[in-house]
C-alpha cells in the first residue's frame, strides 16, 4: 500500500497542529484515515492465517482516535501525529496480548506484546519467568530476535517487585512493567514496496513472543 501521501499529512499537520488547520483539512484527513485502516485490515487478515486469535477482528475497532486527551497534559495542541492501531482479539480495548502499528514521519514501527498489563496479569507474567526462564530467554537471546527487535522494551521498576529479591538471576526480565517488541521503519523503508511483507514476517516473530506471554496468562 502506497504510504507516501500518509507521510506526507502526518508531517503537515505536525506543522499545523490546529483546530483550524485540521478541519479545512479533514476531506484529506478521512482519506488518509480509510487508506490506513484498509492497511490494518490487510494486516489483521495475514495475522489471522498464524493466529486464530485476529479472526474477525476489524480495524475499526483497533485504530486509535486522532484526537489527543489534553485535559492532564501540558502540551494542548489537539491532534496526534501519527496512526495507531492494536489488533488484539477485542481490537484496542485488548487486555492481553496484541500486534501495534504506529505510522509516523521518522517514527514508524511495528511490533507485539503487552502494554500495561492490569496488576494479576503482570504477577502472572513475572510468574512465569521465575518457574519458567530458560523459555523466555532462549527466546530473546535468538539471533532471530536479536536482528530483528534487538530487546525487549517497556517501563521497568527500579527495583526489584514485591515478592522477589533484588539478587534474583532474573531480576532485569523481572523488573518489566510491560513486555513488548518493536522494530523500527525509517520513512524510505516504510514507502518501500517490501515494506508490508516485512511487517508480517515481523508480526511471525513477534507471535512467538506473545505466545509465551498468553501461555503465562492463561
Amino acid at each position: 500500500m502506497e504510504l507516501n501521501d500518509t507521510l506526507k499529512f502526518l508531517s503537515e499537520l505536525n506543522s499545523n497542529n490546529t483546530k483550524e488547520w485540521f478541519d479545512a483539512n479533514r476531506k484529506t484527513y478521512q482519506a488518509r484515515r480509510s487508506d490506513f485502516l484498509e492497511l490494518v485490515d490487510n494486516i489483521i487478515n495475514d495475522i489471522a492465517q498464524f493466529d486464530e486469535s485476529l479472526a474477525g477482528v476489524e480495524s475499526k475497532n483497533c485504530a486509535f482516535r486522532i484526537n489527543r486527551d489534553i485535559r492532564f497534559s501540558n502540551d494542548k495542541t489537539p491532534y496526534k501525529t501519527n496512526f495507531g492501531a492494536l489488533m488484539g482479539n477485542m481490537g484496542k480495548k485488548s487486555e492481553g496480548t496484541g500486534y501495534y502499528i504506529h505510522i509516523k514521519p521518522q517514527n514508524s514501527f511495528v511490533g507485539g506484546g503487552i502494554y500495561m498489563p492490569a496488576a494479576e496479569k503482570l504477577a502472572a507474567i513475572r510468574q512465569e519467568i521465575d518457574y519458567n526462564p530458560e523459555g523466555l530467554k532462549q527466546l530473546i537471546e535468538s539471533e532471530d530476535f536479536k536482528s530483528t527487535f534487538v530487546d525487549i522494551k517497556g517501563d521497568t521498576l527500579k527495583t526489584a517487585p514485591k515478592g522477589y529479591p533484588k539478587d534474583h538471576p532474573n531480576i532485569e526480565l523481572l523488573r518489566f512493567k510491560s513486555f513488548y517488541v518493536i522494530k523500527n521503519y525509517s520513512d524510505k523503508e516504510l514507502v518501500s514496496g517490501g515494506f508490508y511483507k516485512d511487517a508480517i514476517e515481523t508480526y511471525k516473530k513477534a507471535k512467538k513472543f506473545n505466545d509465551y506471554l498468553n501461555h503465562a496468562l492463561s
